[in-house]
């Protein structure tokens, strides 16, 4: 585990540990949370259950909602960063391919070599 982890564990992490299991044994005592608000006391819609339960599920769902707005609303980022690599592998390949030539320059494709050759005045 590296120092800034551990770091992160012991300042952020551990705290917030334990202020929820302190949350959750205050908490204890049931609650009914009722679902039809036109008649609270049916069972039918109701649900009973310890309200550090109920606290937990909010923290989560809260948590759930932000990560996909985040991650809907930073779509476009990812797009464009998709786009880019492509492109970006389509001129690595491309300056591959101008770095092998495909025409060597051999001796025997040059001219002869000798004197230079005379050209004939212009009058």
């Amino acid at each position: 585990m590296t120092r800034l982890k551990k770091i992160v564990y012991l300042v952020i992490l551990l705290p917030l540990g334990v202020l929820l299991v302190v949350l959750s044994v205050a908490n204890r005592q049931s609650v009914t949370l009722a679902l039809n608000p036109f008649r609270p006391q049916d069972s039918v819609l109701s649900l009973t259950a310890p309200f550090f339960l109920f606290l937990m599920l909010a923290l989560i769902l809260g948590m759930a909602i932000g990560s996909v707005g985040t991650w809907w609303t930073q779509g476009k980022h990812r797009k464009q960063a998709r786009v880019e690599a492509r492109e970006a592998v389509k001129w690595h390949n491309e300056a591959d391919k101008q770095k092998t030539p495909s025409t060597a320059v051999t001796p025997a494709s040059l001219p002869p070599a000798g004197p230079p050759m005379k050209t004939p005045a212009l009058n």
